[in-house]
């Protein structure tokens, strides 16, 4: 999605031409593919390198292009060989390096999303990044960029480059700045910016299942594991884990879970439910981790989606014993987990997401399955009044789905498109009793 709060459009300053036409003789690097995101949620794509001489840019893109200001890429690499340490180093530089672009005079720049990504895609080669436009083209930004690559001293560290503009073609370039040992930052040849075609499937999809929607528990394991020596909850959560069976059974009664987004009435209902049917009510993440919640709330989407997937291990253990004596309801599992790391890793909007029946949607071959899960939903006119009139604290996910209706619409099309079990919709608008009765004869047709 467009990142909230200063995203702008993102203007380039305009050089004149001669110097830049004479540059492109030169080598350049292999080309580097870009993902932009756009106002609006849309995406351009565009390379840099011998796949763009000559060749105009994106309109979407040459829209952004203009006149004043001066614009700058950061993108932060993965180390080679994309082990869980690796993804998550590079992921926390990446938020790290948001956070210091809201400072100093970097805090008055736009910014854009910008993914980077190699001829095909593929797992461990996709780079998280920023398109930066500074509006008035100071200098300070300019030293400003430098001395927070300075600030990077072990690897892997942010890549920058500048754009520019020749003002007789109109084509478009972008030149990288390059650290020399001990003689500081330079400036190399230009590259020609030229428009790609956009790839089959998102470049952030070859990612997923190691970065938010883990396909069983230790490959979320792994994650975690890689941050017991910053975060030291990860170790108290690892050890919760592996106290829970490996793959937990499921019991003769039925499990049954309530999905939905924030103020869609699942509290509620589950409650109701638990009553009519007097079942146990579990909830994931579940009671014995949410003290840690906000420690893994506070970090970037693998290390947050690491910790709320194997909450979910803890959660089937919780089903298995429960499901033994009596009928378990269950407020969010695992689909709530993995729409939104979907919607929050796949850019752009709805269109963009993984077609149906792609294996992202498929449940983890581990994990405890319930019998039947029921998604409520309501219009989203109803659903932000529930939550205003409600008056509690929401988290950073729940924020942004009252604030970006693309962000909610792609977590509503992942709930929809999940698959082995799939969801039952339930319409959640009417009187609460109404919804219940509705529930309770959906788990009776379904459960017996």
């Amino acid at each position: 999605m467009v990142w909230a709060g200063r995203l702008r459009a993102l203007p380039l300053r305009i050089l004149w031409g001669p110097r830049l036409r004479a540059w492109a003789s030169t080598m350049a690097p292999p080309p580097r593919f870009f993902a932009l995101e756009l106002p609006g949620c849309t995406l351009a794509h565009f390379a840099v390198g011998t796949d763009a001489p000559g060749a105009p840019a994106d309109p979407r893109v040459a829209a952004l292009m203009a006149t004043p200001g001066r614009s700058y890429s950061l993108c932060v690499p993965v180390a080679p060989g994309g082990d869980p340490g690796a993804r998550v180093r590079a992921a926390r530089l990446h938020q790290r390096l948001l956070q210091q672009l809201d400072r100093g005079p970097l805090k008055r720049c736009q910014l854009h999303r910008l993914l980077c990504y190699p001829p095909g895609g593929g797992a461990g080669t996709l780079q998280q990044g920023v398109l930066l436009h500074d509006p008035s083209d100071s200098p300070d930004t300019r030293r400003a960029l430098l001395a927070l690559l300075d600030s990077y001293l072990e690897a892997p560290r942010p890549s920058l480059g500048e754009f520019l503009v020749d003002d007789a073609t109109r084509q478009l370039w972008q030149r990288r700045w390059e650290l020399l040992d001990g003689q500081g930052w330079r400036q190399v040849e230009p590259e020609p910016v030229g428009p790609a075609l956009e790839p089959d499937l998102h470049p952030a999809v070859p990612d997923l299942p190691s970065a938010g929607v883990f396909p069983h528990r230790e490959a979320a394991r792994a994650v975690l594991e890689a941050c017991t020596a910053v975060i030291p909850e990860a170790r108290a959560m690892l050890e919760l884990v592996d106290r829970c069976p490996t793959r937990a059974q499921k019991g003769k009664f039925p499990v049954i879970v309530i999905e939905g987004l924030d103020a869609t009435g699942k509290t509620t209902v589950t409650q109701a439910a638990s009553e009519s049917l007097k079942a146990v009510l579990l909830r994931s993440p579940p009671a014995c981790v949410s003290q840690w919640r906000e420690v893994f709330d506070d970090e970037p989407t693998i290390v947050r989606r690491a910790f709320y997937s194997l909450g979910n291990y803890i959660v089937a253990s919780e089903i298995a014993e429960a499901s033994a004596r009596c009928p378990v309801i269950v407020d969010r599992y695992w689909h709530s987990t993995a729409a939104y790391a979907i919607a929050t890793e796949v850019s752009g909007a709805v269109q963009h997401l993984p077609p149906a029946q792609h294996s992202v949607y498929q449940w983890p071959r581990d994990l405890l399955q319930p019998d039947l899960v029921l998604l409520l939903t309501v219009s989203p006119e109803e659903r932000l009044r529930r939550i205003r009139g409600r008056g509690l604290e929401k988290t950073r996910e729940e924020t942004e789905l009252e604030a970006n209706s693309i962000f909610r619409q792609k977590v509503e099309e992942c709930y929809r498109r999940m698959d082995n079990p799939g969801c039952r919709e339930v319409d959640a608008s009417p009187p609460r009793e109404e919804v219940l009765r509705t529930v309770l004869s959906l788990i009776r047709t379904s459960c017996g």
